[in-house]
């Protein structure tokens, strides 16, 4: 797909980290982007930093991602891209004991479905809403009507320690992918994902240096932190590569994660 200022994108989470990359990375091609995001503050400037627009998005909302989309064709026109980068974590073991109290304890089943609605969920709403819409869409010259590229994570192949909703929902983002790629085979419609490693959000930059520098030195080669724009280009290479399509990509230095 080539992209331009002929074509619309929505990029979710695209207020910050790596969805703000994305955002930018797409408008510096020539695309319409409008950015789904809780955080109108940041949303609002980094659409305006771009010359896209901001849709207030709840991803748990069907009324909210509804009302988003309607938004965002009213301004720019069907979205021929997606990119899903809006998510969340948190961390506790499935069961444990106070060390102090011996107290058992065990993961609350209501943040283990929060995880759940905002990443797994949340991902697979925007897409069925978003796929629907690339439909109504006349194909390009190679039958292309649409492209769509997911965030996952390697917690979705090795997970750590408390991991268990954020590894799942992401697992899930996988395991999803081949079959709405079949889904949508017949529509010109394609979808891959991306499993990001350790990248320099503005989330993991707020833990204190030591933490940042052990994370690097785990990394097999480059022994860093990955870049956001690295991601917007892997991002980019698969919505303009047609024949990408069904796949999942770790993108992580070669890290493999350890227990804990």
């Amino acid at each position: 797909m080539k992209i331009d200022q002929t074509v619309a994108a929505v990029v979710t989470g695209g207020a910050s980290g790596l969805g703000e990359a994305t955002a930018r990375a797409l408008a510096a091609r020539g695309a319409k982007v409008a950015i789904f995001d809780l955080s109108e503050e940041k949303g609002a400037a980094v659409a305006a930093a771009i010359g896209g627009t901001y849709c207030r998005a709840d991803v748990t909302s069907d009324d909210s991602i509804d009302a988003a989309f309607a938004q965002a064709r009213a301004a720019h026109g069907q979205e021929r891209i997606l990119v899903n980068c809006a998510g969340t974590g948190n961390g506790m073991k499935t069961a444990s004991r106070d060390k102090a109290t011996g107290a058992i304890k065990h993961f609350p089943i209501d943040a283990f479905e929060k995880i759940i609605q905002v990443n797994l969920l949340g991902t697979f709403r925007c897409v069925a809403k978003s796929a629907a819409g690339m439909l109504t869409l006349d194909p390009l010259e190679d039958g292309e009507r649409g492209a769509i590229v997911n965030t996952a994570s390697v917690a979705a192949q090795d997970g750590q320690m408390g991991q268990a909703a954020y590894a799942a929902s992401k697992a899930g983002i996988v395991g999803m992918t081949l079959p709405i790629a079949r889904d949508l085979m017949g529509e010109g419609v394609r979808i891959n994902t991306i499993l990001p490693g350790i990248f320099a959000t503005p989330l993991m930059l707020a833990a204190p240096i030591n933490v940042l520098e052990g994370l690097a030195a785990a990394v097999p080669f480059p022994k860093r932190l990955g870049h956001p724009a690295e991601f917007a280009d892997l991002a980019l290479t698969m919505l303009q590569n047609s024949y990408f399509n069904g796949e999942h990509v770790r993108l992580d230095g070669a890290i493999r994660m350890a227990p804990r």
